[in-house]
């Protein structure tokens, strides 16, 4: 399976920007959940996940910005990013990283995949990687983001009560791998009660690294062109085009995004 959780939560582990830079600011207001319209009592929590899945399985794209902190439980240190995210069905997505540069905003790193290619496109380091997703599938901490997989076949859920992370009224489900996971030791989905939307999305890995994603001004009915789920590396003539197959297949291993 591809590790795309360990891909993203790797390009961030000290190997980003300087703590110094500033991340981008949006005007916009995070998803926090209006007047609850179910009560988490009367929804234990694999009714909750099933509502989460049911909602992703029934949208057909979905254009949001996102912000992005990863903190190394190692050293202590927090680091953030700032961006846009694509997903369309089937299988199709774009991460798009940017950073603000002498009041211009310009796109650092991208993840493209149009289901079937998986293309991450480091700009300040002038190389791209390329992944065949027909012989790797998508974790389904991702893929359920556009209506594959099934959460509840992979996760034991439960109700977070600890008040860590959501705000009031927003149900916070705690998802436990039901096999042992490399990539993840929890899933933590905090979901908007009035449609069970997802608006953070954080992964514990098994070194209590954490991943935490929130999703802002979510748009779930604007079409997406296909177009944006395509790469041509000929666009891209001066960078390095690593095969991540090709590597795997020598026996070397998949070279991380680097900046």
């Amino acid at each position: 399976m591809i590790d795309l959780l360990g891909i993203l939560t790797h390009a961030f582990l000290g190997l980003h920007a300087p703590a110094t830079a500033q991340p981008l600011r949006f005007q916009s207001t995070p998803l926090v959940a209006a007047p609850v319209a179910v009560q988490v009592a009367a929804n234990p929590a694999s009714d909750a996940l099933g509502r989460v899945q049911q909602f992703y399985a029934n949208i057909k794209q979905v254009d949001a910005r996102f912000k992005q902190e990863v903190t190394n439980d190692t050293f202590g240190s927090t680091k953030s990013s700032d961006g846009e995210v694509w997903l369309a069905k089937p299988g199709k997505m774009r991460w798009d990283y940017r950073e603000k540069k002498k009041d211009v905003v310009v796109v650092k790193k991208s993840f493209i995949s149009n289901g079937q290619t998986l293309y991450v496109i480091e700009h300040d380091n002038k190389q791209v990687v390329k992944k065949d997703l027909k012989q790797d599938l998508m974790p389904v901490a991702v893929s359920f983001l556009y209506g594959k997989g099934d959460l509840a076949k992979e996760f034991n859920p439960e109700i977070d009560k600890s008040g860590k992370y959501g705000g009031k009224g927003d149900v916070v489900l705690k998802l436990t791998p039901k096999k042992p996971s490399a990539q993840y030791k929890n899933l933590i989905l905090v979901v908007n009660p009035d449609d069970f939307h997802v608006s953070q999305s954080v992964i514990i890995d098994a070194s209590n690294n954490i991943n935490h994603f929130r999703f802002y001004e979510p748009d779930f009915e604007k079409p997406i062109k296909d177009g944006w789920f395509e790469f041509d590396e000929r666009s891209v003539k001066n960078y390095r085009v690593v095969d991540a197959d090709q590597q795997q297949g020598s026996g070397a291993a998949i070279p991380a995004p680097t900046p």
